[in-house]
């Protein structure tokens, strides 16, 4: 029987419930533009699947407002394979909260996050299985080569998660994306959460238990082009920072207070100069004093705003996304997750 939801807002499977207890694996693949990647990306997890020895399995994939066919394929696979559910979100929300969307339609005991450019293999399903039945909760893919990849980007990318890992105050696992295996209990904590800006990758971090890594190359995409910009990159950078450390806030106190402090000793040198010797008419060190101290506080006030502008959004209370369509096939009827973004 197809199943098809549309714009109403119904609970969330409660987690142990019968409907997820059939199920031991879920596949969440949030897709933007990826209709050439989609057929591939399904065949190769219908085969890592059978390789890990994994029957009851579901893979969710979910359309974040793409201007291609990537509905299309999604609504064709949806017909052909029983394991196949598709939801199509109102409009582009980005990535997080695409896959987000993907995750509150898990009903599997272990959640399997992957994107669909496959640049992540999805063979490596069975050596997270491995590790999980030996008892971790997360097994995250710790990347190693990334071919394909711009030089900078790569660097940028080392310097940012060593520089968060420094801010946060709990173990941030390294160079890993969203490509992970991830048990019941970690994806029940991570959809209890309910902020705006989502980081769900320091999510995941932030919830604890036994994590470990598994280290892979990535492979090129299949085809297509990225769909993280650099703005969205910085953007996606803002809010792990923002989102689990309050030290740049706490820099702010550090450097106003060493300002003040080299500002004491600048008013003392002045007036022993001011005594005893005849300065000149026009001081090019006042200029950059000043232009340093306006610097700093400007600098400051942008990174407060940074703060108050989320909690701003986050004051709200708004849907995180919003489900245009919901497609599955079941041999019987379950209980629908929510159509709307409002886990915790």
């Amino acid at each position: 029987m197809q199943i098809h939801q549309k714009g109403a807002a119904e609970p969330v499977a409660a987690a142990g419930s019968a409907s997820q207890s059939r199920i031991e694996l879920s596949v969440a693949v949030p897709c933007f533009n990826e209709a050439a990647n989609i057929p591939e990306l399904h065949r190769r997890l219908v085969a890592a699947c059978a390789n890990a020895r994994v029957v009851r399995f579901e893979i969710v994939l979910v359309d974040d407002g793409s201007t291609d066919r990537t509905w299309s394929v999604i609504q064709e696979l949806v017909r052909l394979d029983p394991h196949v559910v598709g939801a199509g979100l109102a409009r582009n929300f980005g990535h997080q909260l695409a896959l987000t969307a993907a995750l509150a339609l898990c009903r599997g005991e272990r959640v399997f996050i992957l994107d669909a450019d496959l640049q992540d293999p999805p063979e490596l399903l069975g050596a997270m299985m491995a590790r999980m039945d030996e008892g971790a909760d997360v097994v995250y893919g710790k990347r190693g080569a990334r071919p394909g990849e711009p030089w900078h980007r790569q660097i940028a990318a080392k310097i940012f998660y060593r520089t968060l890992r420094l801010m946060v105050d709990f173990d941030l696992s390294l160079d890993a994306g969203d490509f992970r295996l991830i048990s019941r209990r970690i994806l029940d904590i991570v959809r209890a959460m309910p902020e705006a800006h989502r980081y769900l990758r320091g999510m995941v971090s932030w919830a604890g238990f036994t994590q470990v890594a598994l280290e892979y190359n990535r492979d090129p995409r299949v085809a297509g082009k990225t769909g993280y910009s650099i703005a969205k990159l910085v953007t996606l950078a803002l809010d792990g920072v923002t989102g689990f450390s309050i030290r740049p806030l706490r820099l702010g106190v550090y450097c106003g207070l060493a300002a003040a402090a080299l500002s004491l000793v600048m008013i003392v040198g002045s007036l022993l100069w001011w005594a005893f010797f005849s300065p000149p008419s026009g001081w090019a060190s006042l200029i950059i004093v000043v232009l340093m101290l306006g610097g700093l506080q400007t600098a400051m006030i942008g990174v407060i705003g940074e703060y108050v502008s989320r909690n701003f959004i986050e004051s709200k209370r708004r849907p995180l996304y919003i489900v245009r369509e919901i497609l599955r096939t079941e041999a019987e009827p379950v209980r629908r997750p929510a159509a709307f973004g409002t886990d915790g």
